[in-house]
């Protein structure tokens, strides 16, 4: 589970600049076109999540179940906001996934332990 930690915290912390770039640019799309979408504003808590996920995910890849819980939670906020709010933009719903295996993974470890 160390080995997954720090692989899944990585690919997450630089999956952020996509998302987050990507949330910009559907933001902007969106409030062009002024129609009420809040996809863009998703991505960036998404991007967020996947951000201070990541890091947990490193930072405690060595402790207990505190730090899985918190992945939990970080990674599961993403995924609910992902799914919930994508609208629009349709590359919101792939990130969310990501969060969600992450959150799985991370909750499935923390019964292993038990």
């Amino acid at each position: 589970m160390k080995t997954w930690r720090l692989v899944s915290g990585i690919i997450s912390i630089v999956l952020t600049f996509f998302v987050m770039f990507q949330s910009c640019a559907a933001g902007f799309v969106n409030t062009i076109e002024a129609n009420g979408d809040v996809s863009g504003s998703a991505g960036v808590i998404v991007s967020i999540m996947l951000l201070s996920g990541g890091i947990v995910s490193i930072a405690t890849r060595r402790g207990g179940r505190g730090g899985l819980i918190a992945t939990v939670v970080l990674y599961s906020i993403g995924t609910l906001v992902g799914f919930l709010l994508a609208g629009d933009f349709s590359d919101l719903i792939i990130w969310s996934f990501w969060c969600m295996i992450n959150a799985g993974i991370a909750f499935f470890a923390i019964l292993k332990d038990l």
